[in-house]
């Protein structure tokens, strides 16, 4: 890369309008490309925010100067919001993100979650090298997640039904050909994990350019560090930091949602008291997890923490535990807890296996009677909860630090601009 570029990240939520890891994601990448010397305009929306969270929006995360968040407000509301998810187009926001473009003519524009922010009618704006990547399943399912009917995981399409059942308005431009019109305007996408990857081709049946480039992930760094700045903190073995909690813990960390399968853990502390578990994260199904949770001695709900606070939790768990049970497109938990050289116990589902095989630093299951074989044998031998930690501490550093993700990314961009001088 010789030059400084001007990079235009478009996707519906950003910090600090924003829900979960996907938005982190895009933050620490717009930040990061800064660092680099390249500058960013993200586009965001407020308005399909609010739709799902009427307050204001709460943390800190600022920006580095290279990077400039534009967060779309209409004046029409959730209108704003229901008109693209209902004609797959920007509709109320067009003219302001074409505005953001003329005046700041980006050399690359990189999609993410666009599913209320333009839907795919937002891949036809701009005239530059077209990035997309896939951070749920939204371009093969309308309820994004593969989680059919409310109760089970996808693995045959009956989308109009499962609309229906999960209250969305049906979106009958799927049903044309627009969406496959605007994928073509993509020059790449980029997909977490090969299973995601696999989902999008073989089972979605896209004829797409798509490669796998993971996630990754950086610890936070001392008061007073830059904006978004892991790497003085990912270049250095992690330092104890002493328990947080008085007995030993296994941790879990996520959306406190039915599809994280942190029901089917719970039931196991009833009967395994060498141990506690605390679960870190929010959600619309925590009461229901808390009603469920009551009597068992050894489990504590802690509530939405920082990622400060977390990375401590980790440093001193036993183990995290991963138990999805829907179709995640990588695991950032996993990777959060590796960078502590801390195991993970994850569920053998679909991409977690991918990444614990590729990291060494953990173990799957299968059913309740594997967990459990998992837990003791990671608590009660010292030696291999230590050998599983050093080798996703390792695995972290090659695979999954700043570093390694932006020298893939930036690589990409480079190898597609070059293509399009040819062309030109």
């Amino acid at each position: 890369m010789n030059r400084p570029l001007r990079f235009c990240m478009i996707t519906t939520f950003y910090p600090p309008y924003h829900f979960g890891g996907d938005a982190m994601h895009i933050y620490r990448v717009s930040n990061a490309l800064a660092r680099r010397g390249h500058t960013v305009d993200v586009i965001c929306d407020q308005d399909a925010y609010h739709l799902l969270h009427p307050g204001p929006p709460s943390g800190d995360f600022p920006n580095e100067p290279g990077v400039t968040l534009h967060a779309l407000k209409t004046g029409f509301g959730f209108l704003s919001a229901l008109a693209t998810q209902q004609t797959g187009r920007p509709f109320f926001k067009a003219r302001k993100i074409r505005a953001i473009m003329k005046e700041h003519p980006p050399d690359v524009i990189h999609f993410n979650n666009i599913s209320l922010v333009g839907g795919p009618g937002v891949l036809f704006l701009g005239d530059a090298v077209k990035l997309y990547t896939t951070h749920e399943h939204w371009l093969v399912c309308p309820m994004h997640v593969l989680w059919k009917y409310g109760r089970e995981a996808c693995d045959k399409q009956e989308c109009f039904r499962c609309q229906i059942a999960g209250r969305r308005p049906p979106q009958l431009w799927r049903h044309t050909g627009l969406m496959k019109r605007a994928l073509k305007q993509v020059d790449m996408f980029l997909s977490p994990s090969q299973f995601t990857l696999t989902r999008h081709t073989e089972w979605g049946g896209l004829d797409i350019p798509i490669r796998q480039l993971p996630y990754y992930y950086h610890p936070p760094v001392e008061a007073g560090g830059k904006a978004g700045d892991g790497r003085d903190a990912a270049e250095k073995s992690p330092e104890p930091l002493g328990l947080p909690h008085p007995r030993p813990y296994f941790l879990i960390v996520g959306r406190l949602e039915k599809i994280k399968g942190i029901q089917n853990v719970l039931p196991i502390f009833r009967k395994y008291s060498d141990a506690d578990l605390l679960i870190a994260g929010e959600g619309e199904y925590g009461e229901t997890l808390r009603e469920m949770g009551e009597g068992i001695e050894g489990v504590r709900f802690l509530g939405r923490m920082s990622q400060a606070e977390l990375t401590r939790l980790y440093a001193g768990a036993i183990a995290s535990i991963v138990p999805s049970i829907c179709y995640e497109v990588f695991g950032i938990i996993i990777l959060e807890s590796f960078a502590q050289k801390t195991p993970v116990i994850a569920h053998h589902f679909g991409v977690l296996p991918e990444v614990i095989e590729q990291g060494g630093g953990g173990m799957t299951y299968r059913d309740e009677r594997e967990l459990i074989d998992a837990m003791r044998t990671i608590q009660t031998d010292p030696d291999r909860r230590r050998e599983l930690g050093e080798r996703g501490y390792e695995s972290y550093l090659k695979y999954w630090s700043e570093d390694a993700h932006l020298d893939q990314y930036l690589g990409i961009v480079d190898e597609l601009l070059e293509v399009r001088r040819s062309k030109a």
